[in-house]
């Protein structure tokens, strides 16, 4: 299945792919086999309010080959609209999901983010990256890991440090990078990437790496259907998420929904 398949649902000036995980996934192997690199982005509701806002987040997501709704607003306002889309497709998923599918190909992933080893709760327990691949190896017969990566806080301030990093991820030419680094910087380190290889499918996954890893717990499956994830996450972090959670994403969903039925529709 082509990325060419899908149309898309306008939500406030994003175009949201109609596409299953299932698909996204087909359609990721049918590129790789054809030898086409590519780009996922998992908006969110932050992610869109700070689209609408800020232009240079909106050149994130008008550059990426394929754009799936990661949250239950985006998919209700898309029903409010006339036009829904068929399912969430959150990037916690994706990096379960992927790699099952890469795998069937003998198909190799590297992955970025997770818990420096130095700040891991365990000592010796190795970094979150690497911890992350070695669970994903177990569970997808014939994945291969083409490396790992647990940057340093403010690792991109340092155009050496930089520099090496990006060579790291370059020189082992992996079909898929999952980059954990919380939006924009995912996205930023990606756009960088991408330049040196052109074959390769990036996808900026969040808190994906640390879920798997088991540095952070995600929400019960209920929640997760339900729109409710952001209560467990905000109870987890309430002093980071908080401010964003509460004062800016909320009104901000809230707002969507009620304007959804005058723009919602496909491309």
């Amino acid at each position: 299945m082509t990325i060419e398949a899908f149309d898309r649902v306008q939500l406030d000036g994003t175009g949201i792919d109609r596409i299953t995980e299932d698909e996204v996934v087909a359609a990721v192997r049918d590129a790789l086999a054809h030898g086409r690199g590519g780009r996922i982005v998992t908006p969110n509701i932050d992610i869109l309010r700070r689209a609408a806002a800020d232009p240079a987040v909106r050149r994130h997501l008008d550059d990426a080959d394929l754009i799936v709704a990661d949250g239950m607003p985006l998919i209700w306002a898309s029903r409010l609209g006339g036009a829904p889309l068929p399912e969430r497709v959150a990037g916690s998923s994706l990096i379960w999901s992927l790699s099952e599918g890469l795998g069937r190909d003998g198909r190799s992933i590297f992955v970025i983010g997770g818990t420096p080893a130095r700040k891991a709760s365990a000592a010796g327990s190795g970094d979150g990256a690497a911890r992350a691949a070695a669970k994903l190896a177990a569970a997808c017969p014939g994945l291969r890991i083409a490396g790992t990566i647990s940057p340093d806080y403010g690792f991109e301030l340092d155009e050496s440090t930089y520099a090496g990093f990006c060579a790291t991820v370059i020189g082992a030419e992996p079909d898929l990078v999952f980059v954990g680094l919380g939006f924009p910087k995912q996205e930023d380190v990606i756009e960088r990437l991408r330049r040196d290889l052109p074959r390769t499918w990036f996808v900026g996954c969040g808190a994906a790496v640390n879920f798997v890893a088991g540095d952070v717990g995600r929400a019960p499956l209920w929640m997760q259907r339900s729109g409710l994830e952001w209560v467990h996450r905000l109870g987890a972090e309430p002093r980071r998420l908080a401010g964003r959670y509460l004062r800016r994403d909320a009104p901000y969903a809230l707002r969507l929904l009620a304007w959804a039925p005058r723009w919602a529709g496909r491309r």
